[in-house]
């Protein structure tokens, strides 16, 4: 009998330790802070393709070459790469797109990741850029000035689950539907804030180049981060 409850307890702890991670995560550094960002499994393409580029180091260089307080702060482009001061940037790509991947429940709350791309003159589909993305900073909204942003600029009512979210976290909803959202940040949020109070020239571009390196975490790093939040969830709601 012992010995098979020592073979069932064995049994138990080798399963929890090979147990897989719920997400993939990767952490973007900058001499503003870094951030660790949940990639979602609702938009597999975008996810894939991020990972592939934070693997093989396509991003560690480039700059978050755009930022707009209280919106958004872009980066990615190949071609930020050692660019000269003042030049503009945010044409670059690795000549490829992405299937756009819409879904409902993900939308533009403060801190997600979402893919950059081209107009709806040229893009009508909404396909994301390859590699080029931003972050949401965005700012509180009200009753008030959602319903006249749906009123002007959107095509559907925001559910009233999100309306709360864009009241107290914030975001950027008229971009919802428009652009693929596919991670969140869980960690480290200040960095958005910090990039996002840079001075920038008349291109939108900081002052002071900022750039970034990004690694993906390991399954024993990501497994250690979801015991982190899950905890911090418990203390929250306690």
């Amino acid at each position: 009998m012992k010995k098979i409850l020592f073979l069932f307890l064995s049994l138990c702890c080798i399963q929890a330790f090979a147990a897989k991670p719920k997400n993939q995560y990767v952490k973007i550094s900058t001499s503003k802070g870094e951030v660790i960002i949940k990639l979602y499994n609702e938009t597999p393409l975008h996810r894939d393709n991020f990972l592939k580029l934070a693997k093989n180091g396509t991003y560690n260089g480039t700059l978050f070459h755009r930022v707009i307080k209280a919106f958004m702060i872009q980066g990615g482009d190949p071609d930020s790469k050692n660019a000269k001061p003042d030049s503009l940037l945010g044409n670059g790509d690795l000549g490829y797109t992405i299937p756009s991947e819409f879904r409902d429940s993900l939308f533009h709350k403060k801190g997600v990741l979402a893919a950059a791309r081209e107009g709806d003159d040229v893009n009508p589909l909404k396909a994301s850029s390859s590699c080029q993305f931003y972050i949401v900073q965005g700012k509180i909204w009200t009753d008030s000035t959602l319903n006249a942003v749906e009123t002007k600029r959107m095509k559907f009512k925001i559910p009233e689950w999100q309306r709360q979210v864009y009241k107290t976290i914030g975001g950027t909803p008229h971009l919802d539907r428009n652009y693929t959202v596919y991670g969140e940040v869980v960690k480290g949020l200040e960095m958005v804030d910090a990039i996002a109070e840079e001075l920038t020239d008349k291109n939108n571009r900081p002052k002071n180049d900022i750039k970034m390196t990004v690694s993906v975490l390991t399954k024993r790093e990501a497994k250690k981060l979801e015991k982190e939040l899950a905890k911090n969830a418990v203390k929250q709601n306690t």
